[in-house]
């Protein structure tokens, strides 16, 4: 398994990243299509490589996730909506998410020394291998944020269960206005709290 920033890649892999990220949330997007192909085309452009990670699997890309403090992980360009998904639907998904991810906003104050973890994805070929649990595990080695957060849907139970394994614990839970529309009862907040070395060194000595 190879895990690099997207930036860092020999080729154009925004195609699969793609394809990733709309098969992963397909559950919310296709409320603006039913169609995964015009969605692939519409979001392909997003990507800021700088922040997304990817891990690779045989040459093909297995996983995505982004990790960021200030920096949008995504930016949306209105003429890529209304191309692929029309003037009506493209202008609607457009205003829907560029509030939503491209301006995020927490419930809580994101620190200088907090990365927030957003947009984790598997590829459909590689489901159930620990390539999203390895992928989660070198952004948070590699990175020198002092604690890590991270929204997940409160009925997404096989993520909670691998955040969990990771050491992220839930702090917050905000319930979900259209909970019936969207299948989602409540957002849940998790935390990572990174141990440093005076700690290992401690338990060590325990």
């Amino acid at each position: 398994m190879n895990i690099i920033r997207a930036c860092e890649a020999e080729s154009n892999i925004s195609n699969e990243m793609s394809t990733i990220f709309v098969d992963g949330f397909y559950q919310w997007l296709n409320y603006f299509s039913k169609d995964k192909a015009k969605l692939y085309r519409t979001f392909v452009h997003m990507f800021n490589t700088e922040v997304f990670y990817t891990a690779a699997v045989d040459n093909n890309i297995a996983a995505i996730a982004a990790c960021t403090n200030n920096t949008p992980s995504v930016k949306l360009k209105y003429s890529e909506f209304r191309k692929h998904l029309g003037l009506i639907m493209g202008s609607i998904a457009y205003i829907i998410l560029k509030n939503e991810f491209e301006k995020k906003q927490y419930p809580f104050q994101i620190s200088e020394k907090m990365g927030a973890i957003e947009f984790v994805a598997t590829s459909v070929n590689y489901r159930g291998q620990r390539v999203a649990t390895e992928l989660l595990k070198t952004i948070m080695d590699s990175t020198s944020y002092d604690e890590y957060v991270l929204e997940v849907a409160d009925t997404n139970t096989n993520a909670i269960k691998l955040y969990e394994k990771l050491g992220f614990a839930e702090f917050l839970r905000i319930p979900q206005k259209h909970s019936k529309r969207s299948g989602v009862n409540n957002l849940v907040y998790m935390k990572h709290v990174k141990m440093k070395d005076v700690d290992r060194t401690q338990i060590t000595k325990d």
